[in-house]
């Protein structure tokens, strides 16, 4: 199993067009904000606080790597995908390699590798906020992200490998990989403040996983930021910017404690990983 993960790292860091396209959407993210998105607070109260340009960065931040997790994680299973196309894996089934071992070696692929990218993007943005003026993170705080993020990629992996295993052809996976890339952002909450969308987009994305992730690390990243800009400011103020800004999720008075975060990520990794094996099942027997 060990030969076949180096196998299928090697062919998606050597595929440089797949390489740029998992990060497409990072890339999308970043070019919204520049031309479009990059005054949503220009107009607000938000912009008089000291560190403003902080706090919008390390939000924005906070949405990139969520979005890295999952577009990198599925351009890795592009692998697998190629290896069907191409009958290779055939060639695997045949050899004395247990089946369960192939289907590993194709899953950590696209787990380590949401891991790695995610990390890699992590790197520039956390000196850009430094260079804004933001404070450096703790030891405790980069652990902090590096555990969000490897818990992400995982929760994340199970759901990708899911829609890799639904499909069968490159044309079919690289449609699907063209509307996840598409909705990802919007799913997660990132390219608006949460608290300007519609109640029922509001409840949809509270609910969706893989955006309990994003609010894991913008709880992480803003923490310093929001204790320097809301000093001094009343308690209501700060709970209202949070809830805007999807760094607290609150459905009527229940809200979303990082415990509940951590545990619906968990709880959707072995969801998706069940019904990835019920998929596996259905091919064997086809």
């Amino acid at each position: 199993m060990t030969a076949l993960l180096k196998r299928n790292l090697k062919l998606y860091f050597r595929d440089k067009i797949n390489l740029l396209f998992s990060m497409f959407a990072v890339f999308i993210i970043l070019a919204l904000y520049m031309l479009f998105l990059g005054n949503v607070w220009g107009n607000t109260q938000i912009r008089a606080l000291p560190e403003a340009n902080v706090l919008m960065h390390n939000w924005l931040t906070a949405g990139k790597l969520a979005v890295a997790t999952i577009t990198t994680s599925l351009g890795a299973f592009g692998v697998m995908i190629d290896d069907k196309t191409w009958k290779i894996s055939k060639g695997f089934y045949a050899s004395p390699v247990k089946r369960w071992q192939i289907t590993s070696a194709y899953i950590l692929n696209a787990f380590f590798v949401g891991a790695i990218m995610t990390t890699i993007t992590f790197i520039p943005l956390t000196l850009y906020s430094i260079w804004l003026g933001g404070a450096p993170l703790t030891v405790r705080g980069y652990l902090q992200i590096m555990g969000i993020i490897l818990l992400i990629s995982f929760s994340n992996t199970a759901i990708v490998c899911f829609v890799a295993t639904a499909v069968k052809t490159r044309n079919a996976f690289s449609t699907a990989a063209s509307i996840i890339g598409t909705l990802i952002g919007f799913l997660l909450g990132i390219y608006l403040p949460i608290g300007e969308l519609p109640n029922g987009v509001q409840t949809a994305i509270k609910l969706f996983p893989p955006s309990h992730g994003a609010v894991l690390l913008r709880q992480t990243l803003m923490e310093t930021p929001i204790e320097r800009s809301f000093d001094g400011v009343p308690a209501q103020y700060l709970e209202g910017f949070q809830e805007m800004m999807g760094i607290t999720y609150r459905l009527g008075d229940f809200e979303f404690t990082p415990l509940i975060s951590v545990a619906m990520l968990l709880a959707s990794a072995v969801v998706f990983f069940g019904l990835t094996l019920l998929n596996m099942r259905k091919m064997k027997m086809q």
